[in-house]
């Protein structure tokens, strides 16, 4: 088995979700929305898994709609969100560091009309709660931004945002993408204030292909699928019950205790890594699973692939850029030998010390093996 350090581009399924997948697609595998007895074993299968998610997610059962995926959930909260707003104004607030998910489809609508500010982060990834509050106008109708960003691990202002949505008077739909802080950072939509927000099953060790939307109880969004009226009419089509039950099953199967576990990893492999020639910490994250450095000079791709060779895994940044540069360390400022040596490392409750280890000796052997060869 390789070392697996890029937990934040996906996450090894755990034997509770496995186990729970494989139930339903075995045993309890009737369509939920047939009316004999093996559909409402399932129905009722799906009304208890959509109870667990909402109880970690800590809002209603009612406020769940299940998705595919992260990038589904973005898709229609902005699509959603600017035709809730269509009447009320045609700008938009985001950020330059938000997932591609979010960043196309704002694009999208920029090209048909809508105006739109994206916010910039210091050097640090930090976006601001004031700029934020000064983007602010009365024809803003939707704003949107991370939780936790995905290749710098910064927890972004969202409660203020909400807070200066409200105080300003706009209105603006507030929706988050909280794929990468659910269950790693402690958070309700409530306390964050949010109106939509976005989480994604495999990020958190249950498989691919789930998510779910959270829709504040008592606003309307245009549905996503007009079909048959399944999740409450929003997202029609059979429901993936396998995939509910393996999602629910990973969130009950994370424990609280996660978090400081992966955090004192994360802590000694950021120590364990400045002990490597010339790398630089570019963000030691907010987040206890992310983190980015940089060895300045030496290509991304080519440390990528060299711990390939090792066994190691980690990234260049988000694994939806596919080797292109990333719009997130590019935003930051960074110099560009800085910029082209960056590596986001990110850790699950599996991760352990001996692998940060073997990371940061791996990484002294190649700046070694750099240096023997001038």
């Amino acid at each position: 088995m390789p070392i697996y350090l890029d937990n934040a581009a996906t996450t090894q399924v755990c034997p509770q979700a496995a186990q729970a997948a494989f139930q339903a697609m075995t045993v309890e595998f009737g369509n939920p929305s047939s009316g004999y007895a093996a559909g409402q074993a399932a129905a009722a299968q799906v009304k208890h898994h959509r109870e667990t998610v909402a109880r970690c997610l800590g809002c209603l059962p009612e406020e769940i709609t299940f998705t595919s995926c992260g990038t589904e959930g973005d898709n229609w909260s902005i699509r959603a969100a600017a035709e809730h707003g269509r009447r009320a104004g045609r700008h938009i607030i985001t950020t330059a560091i938000e997932h591609a998910a979010v960043l196309e489809p704002v694009r999208d609508l920029e090209r048909q009309g809508y105006e739109v500010t994206y916010l910039k982060p210091d050097r640090a990834g930090r976006i601001s709660a004031e700029a934020l509050a000064a983007a602010l106008r009365p024809d803003t109708v939707l704003v949107s931004m991370m939780l936790v960003n995905n290749e710098l691990g910064t927890i972004l202002p969202v409660a203020q945002a909400a807070r200066a949505i409200r105080a300003g008077g706009a209105p603006a739909l507030l929706h988050c993408d909280a794929v990468q802080g659910f269950l790693k950072v402690p958070f309700t939509p409530r306390e964050l204030g949010v109106d939509l927000l976005t989480i994604s099953g495999h990020k958190i060790r249950a498989p691919k292909g789930i998510g779910a939307q959270y829709i504040r109880k008592g606003l309307k969004l245009k549905p996503l699928l007009l079909g048959g009226g399944q999740e409450g009419g929003l997202r029609s089509g059979t429901e993936p019950t396998a995939q509910i039950a393996a999602l629910a099953a990973a969130c009950e199967a994370w424990k609280p205790e996660y978090r400081e576990q992966i955090r004192g990893v994360k802590d000694y492999a950021l120590e364990k890594l400045k002990e490597v020639p010339g790398l630089e910490v570019i963000s030691p994250g907010d987040a206890p699973h992310i983190c980015a450095v940089s060895l300045p000079g030496y290509p991304s791709e080519m440390l990528v692939r060299e711990l390939s060779d090792r066994g190691i895994c980690v990234s260049s940044g988000s694994a939806c850029h596919k080797g292109k540069p990333s719009h997130v360390f590019a935003a930051l400022g960074l110099p560009k030998r800085t910029l082209m040596g960056v590596l986001r490392v990110s850790f699950s409750p599996e991760s352990t010390r001996e692998e940060a280890d073997a990371l940061a000796q791996a990484l002294s052997a190649i700046t070694q093996n750099r240096i023997a060869m001038r």
